[in-house]
């Protein structure tokens, strides 16, 4: 009797495959490629990455959602996988998937988040939006169709770590930030700082816009909000505490007394491999132990007067998994990228900030649940054009 090895091979798709998640999760599969079969890839534009990753991994289905790129990439070429434009394809899967990491960056990755659950049996999620904007849809599908979830952000992934196995009532949740690039600045310095010195990160290789969220703490802000959606867990049991060397993740402080906390070397691939393999036994090559942090941990309270970004917490005070989750996300979106293009200062990120989360059309939105993506985005564009129409004739007006 002949047997299939394919029955064995845990069925791989990846949303956002040629970005950094997406690669480290490939690199990860590609030590084992005997125990995987990849189903679905997908990209925004890099279609020299995705060819590449089409000819290593041979998926069934990609998708390229960029029209003009899915253009280029199918005029005159061979291939033996289903291509398509949208993530409207994601309906052509006829078989759950073993394993799915949602890893498309930004607002665009909620979106192909919904799509594609319901064809999941275990989801990783990576995109911050998808968690803060649409937790309540993503948990109904999660719930329907009796998916297991596993949050991907180191913090997170450590949070779940931690309380897998044990019944202990949580008493306090703690997330570390490194503090980024200005930590030790005063404020008062912080004045001129330019897009190419906010973008410098101390600690982690992060793209443009990640980097601007954790000079500002606004990064920490949108972590403490998702961790109220996936724990289920009050604001005020949540807190940050300020740790350069970003080797602690997270610390979890049970009613019965005892504490747990969570170390790993800045390196994404170690949730990731954790979240693809749970309780095998297979092995991933990282550091020593580094006794030299562990005697110089270094924590810190958050310094009000420096991050104020962590102000806009007291205005999430009794929200649940409300549209105003969007106005945060969709309005802070805008400001960065005006900063970025050098049209607002890098402290009128945090100041115009909480101005928009402010308005009194947009604190109405605090109690109204979204009740389809399509709501979400729709209050997403209209933020940004709002956020952008007051930054721009504010400064106008100087």
């Amino acid at each position: 009797m002949l047997f299939n090895h394919n029955i064995m091979k845990k069925k791989i798709a990846i949303l956002g495959s040629t970005g950094s998640i997406g690669k480290s999760t490939l690199s990860i599969i590609s030590k084992n490629i005997k125990d995987f079969e990849i189903i679905l890839l997908s990209t925004n534009k890099n279609i020299k990455e995705i060819d590449k990753q089409c000819k290593k991994f041979k998926p069934k289905f990609i998708i390229i959602n960029d029209s003009d790129s899915y253009k280029k990439f199918v005029r005159n070429k061979k291939y033996n996988f289903q291509v398509f434009n949208s993530y409207k394809g994601i309906s052509r899967l006829k078989k759950k998937v073993d394993y799915t990491i949602s890893a498309v960056s930004g607002f665009d990755g909620l979106e192909p988040t919904l799509k594609i659950l319901p064809f999941s049996k275990t989801v990783a999620i990576a995109n911050k939006e998808s968690l803060i904007c649409g937790w309540n849809l993503i948990k109904k599908e999660i719930v329907k169709h009796k998916i297991n979830f596993i949050p991907i952000d180191s913090e997170h992934f450590s949070i779940w770590s931690l309380l897998k196995g044990t019944s202990s009532k949580i008493e306090k949740i703690y997330i570390t930030a490194s503090g980024g690039p200005f930590f030790k600045k005063k404020i008062k310095h912080m004045k001129n700082i330019k897009p190419h010195q906010a973008i410098k990160h101390p600690k982690w290789n992060m793209g443009k816009k990640i980097s601007i969220d954790s000079a500002t703490l606004i990064n920490k802000v949108f972590e403490l909000i998702e961790a109220k959606n996936i724990f289920n867990i009050d604001l005020r049991n949540l807190k940050i505490l300020i740790h350069p060397d970003s080797y602690v993740h997270a610390i979890v402080k049970f009613q019965n007394g005892i504490t747990k906390l969570l170390i790993h070397d800045t390196d994404m691939k170690i949730p990731i491999f954790n979240s693809i393999y749970q309780n095998e036994k297979k092995k991933l090559k990282s550091n020593s132990l580094d006794i030299s942090k562990l005697n110089n941990l270094k924590f810190e309270a958050v310094k009000m007067n420096q991050f104020q970004s962590v102000k806009i917490l007291k205005l999430f005070k009794n929200v649940k998994n409300s549209l105003y989750e969007t106005v945060l996300v969709s309005a802070n979106d805008e400001l960065v990228s005006l900063f970025l293009q050098n049209k607002i200062g890098f402290l009128e990120i945090t100041k115009k900030l909480i101005m928009i989360m402010n308005l009194k059309e947009f604190k109405k939105m605090k109690h109204r649940k979204p009740k389809n993506f399509d709501e979400i985005s729709k209050l997403n564009k209209y933020v940004r054009l709002k956020t952008y129409s007051l930054c721009v004739r504010s400064n106008r007006n100087v």
